[in-house]
């Protein structure tokens, strides 16, 4: 088996360009961040999914960007090797740029190599004032959950000719800004394939089909801890009585050799 070396941007840009899909799961705890970097899982993401999956709330808008800094430690600890994303909670940028940027200072100075936001557009400034600064930057679009009760519920986002146009042309601007990662969420699986292929930085799908350059999926979810009704782009890798490990195996290599997402059962 070959040694495996510290994840770098560099690197998942690597991966990007020559075609090798790459592997993210959330996470939030060191014991959770210790299994998936021994299973291989290339990005942890220190999502506020938090906010449902382990606070019990109904959305994600109750996280605080104190709480995001406390789950970032703790994952920091337990990684050796996987890249580590922070969240931007809501409430965390929305208001200035200056906000952003202090917020995003907190999260990597807790551990993050990368920090996320939702949304394009108004989000330019902020993405291009991080990048500026050496920040690195995962843009996320198309259903956007702080966006949850504007968007009017967990609906599939670009069906439309003109949402797919409006939600291109945000990609491209924030690709621009400086992001060097996108995160789609809920877009249908032929728009996902085509912003894969036209733009230069990582393309991370959730709900958007097999063609983007890898996939994430909350680590509850993967696992079937819920116990609600899962989406259709969920799978439970621990069926088959599978340790937690060995889902967690199965789901790296399942997304490197593409056999997950199958867009006739998990695509839209």
């Amino acid at each position: 088996m070959n040694e495996r070396h510290r994840m770098t941007l560099h690197r998942l840009k690597q991966m990007h360009a020559t075609g090798e899909k790459i592997a993210m799961l959330t996470c939030y705890d060191a014991v959770f961040a210790r299994l998936l970097d021994e299973a291989g899982v290339d990005v942890l993401l220190v999502g506020d999914s938090l906010g449902m999956v382990i606070q019990g709330n109904s959305t994600t808008l109750p996280v605080s960007i104190d709480q995001m800094v406390y789950h970032t430690e703790c994952v920091a600890r337990g990684n050796r090797h996987a890249w580590i994303i922070g969240d931007l909670p809501f409430g965390s940028y929305q208001q200035s740029v200056e906000l952003g940027l202090a917020s995003a200072v907190r999260l990597m100075q807790a551990g993050a190599h990368m920090v996320k936001l939702e949304g394009g557009g108004w989000t330019v400034p902020l993405v291009r004032a991080l990048a500026e600064r050496g920040i690195p930057v995962c843009a996320h679009l198309g259903f956007t959950p702080q966006s949850v009760f504007a968007l009017g519920g967990y609906r599939i986002q670009g069906r439309a000719e003109e949402a797919a146009s409006e939600l291109r042309i945000n990609a491209q601007q924030l690709a621009a800004a400086g992001a060097a990662m996108l995160v789609l969420e809920l877009v249908p699986t032929v728009l996902a394939g085509e912003l894969t292929k036209e733009l230069a930085i990582p393309v991370i799908g959730i709900g958007a089909g097999s063609r983007c350059g890898g996939q994430v999926l909350v680590l509850h979810d993967l696992l079937n801890l819920t116990g609600s009704r899962q989406p259709r782009f969920v799978r439970n890798f621990l069926e088959g009585g599978l340790s937690v490990q060995d889902a967690v195996r199965r789901f790296v290599t399942e997304v490197k050799s593409g056999q997950f997402p199958n867009d006739a059962l998990h695509g839209y």
